[in-house]
């Protein structure tokens, strides 16, 4: 057998490619050598503009042209930056020697010996990741969570008075609607949302150790901790003051526990909602040219929400081993971290492809409202409770004398179907007021939902 022609490992660099390759932009190694340049890039023209060791801050031509090299960086900027990094066999010195060669071809050779003035690798490498874990999460993850949160509210305000009977341990109980069990998925997304929002995304660029001894041996008089904050500031990064070698990784495990919480509630929700499909309480609307099993034509299987749910699995743990490993290196620096952040963009890129098949999979499924109805009227038993509790408030007001109202309804209810017309009798036979036979009597399994619909109005809408 002949060998195959290279071939991508990972299902996210092939068969799911279109879904998520707009991560690539961020969260690859060509994204971050471009962000590792960007650094590179202000780095000197943030210290040409502040006049260090005689410098002058240069035109805004020449400026352009150093950005320029960012904008424009391509498949010809990849490739020459693989062949010096074959002979350097250092991935970031090989962006300093590629920054210096463009500043030779554009005539600024002078400043040449400030590229990477006074850096560790790190202080390129945190920064680098900064930048493309927020690009990625702010330009690409954020605004997929988004479109599932909406289609999920959509759903729940249209859904909000459709009653349904509620299943709590698997079991016919109180009815609930529809609309008010998504809107408290609706409602935890949008908490763990906020708390991603206000993600702080933290940068370090202080040296060999977090000293700054280097900086002060060139130039003793300068306020580097200042000039250190004024750069990272400048990149809409928030400064860290007190680090080792490395940026201490604390906010990227605070990151990737919230996405990894948002992401085990929506395999909550794709769990439930797979559920409700197999219930017949959702049907899942035939798509042209589908096939559902390859062998049983009539079936629809729940895919979307069985990708989902694997690949959100997926996700929660990378993302957890993330989180668990970022935030330990080995007195002022270890390397464990440059393995395992290479793998951020997967993590993300799992979640991303859940994201997916979610928003098009509550596209694709329809309320069964008949199938509802039926599961409804099917438990007349579940107004136990209503009986019980009114019971209770009549004995508690003097209308009543009836002992332990709880064991009654048990006795009459448990592990037994009970109909309409069964409680009906029941209830006519208590010991309890006109008023609240009459209330009990209007009851039935779809009316009593309480103010579910009206708590579908806690939602930020």
């Amino acid at each position: 057998m002949s060998p195959l022609p290279p071939q991508p490992i990972s299902p996210l660099d092939g068969r799911y490619f279109p879904v998520v390759h707009t991560l690539g932009d961020h969260l690859s190694e060509a994204g971050l050598n471009r962000a590792r340049v960007r650094v590179e890039v202000e780095w000197l023209i943030f210290l040409t503009d502040h006049a260090m060791f005689t410098t002058s801050p240069l035109a805004s031509d020449d400026a352009a042209a150093l950005r320029r090299i960012v904008d424009e960086f391509d498949a010809s900027s990849i490739a020459d930056l693989a062949e010096i990094e074959a002979t350097t066999r250092h991935d970031v010195k090989a962006v300093e020697y590629f920054v210096r060669a463009r500043l030779h071809d554009l005539g600024l050779d002078s400043i040449a010996e400030l590229t990477h003035f006074a850096c560790t690798s790190e202080d390129i490498n945190n920064l680098s990741y900064a930048l493309t874990i927020r690009d990625a999460v702010q330009g690409v993850w954020l605004p997929a969570f988004r479109a599932v949160i909406e289609r999920l509210r959509e759903s729940a305000l249209a859904l909000r008075s459709v009653p349904m009977l509620a299943h709590t341990h698997g079991q016919p109980a109180t009815p609930t609607t529809l609309g008010k069990e998504l809107a408290v998925a609706v409602y935890r997304l949008e908490r763990v949302l906020g708390q991603i929002e206000d993600s702080e995304y933290l940068g370090k660029f202080s040296g060999a150790t977090g000293t700054f001894s280097a900086h002060v041996a060139a130039d003793p008089e300068a306020d580097w901790p200042a000039l250190s904050r004024a750069f990272v500031e400048s990149l809409d990064l928030t400064w860290n003051p007190l680090t080792t070698q490395i940026e201490s990784h604390d906010w990227q495990a605070e990151l990737y526990d919230r996405v990894r919480h948002a992401n085990r509630i929506l395999h909550n929700l794709a769990t439930d909602v797979w559920t409700y499909i197999s219930m017949g309480y959702f049907t899942q609307i035939p798509q042209a040219g589908a096939t559902g099993s390859s062998t049983m034509p009539h079936k629809i299987n729940p895919i979307r929400f069985e990708n989902a749910e694997a690949n959100l699995e997926i996700s929660s743990a990378l993302f957890s081993t993330l989180s668990e490993t970022l935030v330990t290196s080995r007195l002022q620096r270890d390397l464990t971290d440059s393995t395992t952040q290479r793998n951020i963009g997967v993590a993300f890129g799992h979640s991303l492809l859940a994201l997916d098949n979610l928003r098009r999979g509550l596209g694709e499924i329809a309320v069964n409202e008949s199938r509802l109805a039926e599961d409804l009227d099917g438990n007349w038993e579940v107004l136990a409770e209503a009986i019980q509790t009114v019971i209770r408030a009549e004995v508690t007001a003097g209308r009543s004398h009836i002992a332990d109202p709880y064991a009654m309804l048990k006795e009459l209810t448990r592990g037994r179907r009970v109909g309409a017309s069964e409680l009906a009798s029941f209830v006519n036979g208590l010991d309890i007021s006109d008023g609240a036979k009459a209330r009990l009597a209007r009851l039935t399994p779809a009316a009593y939902t309480g103010v579910a619909d009206e708590l579908v109005d806690h939602l930020d809408v």
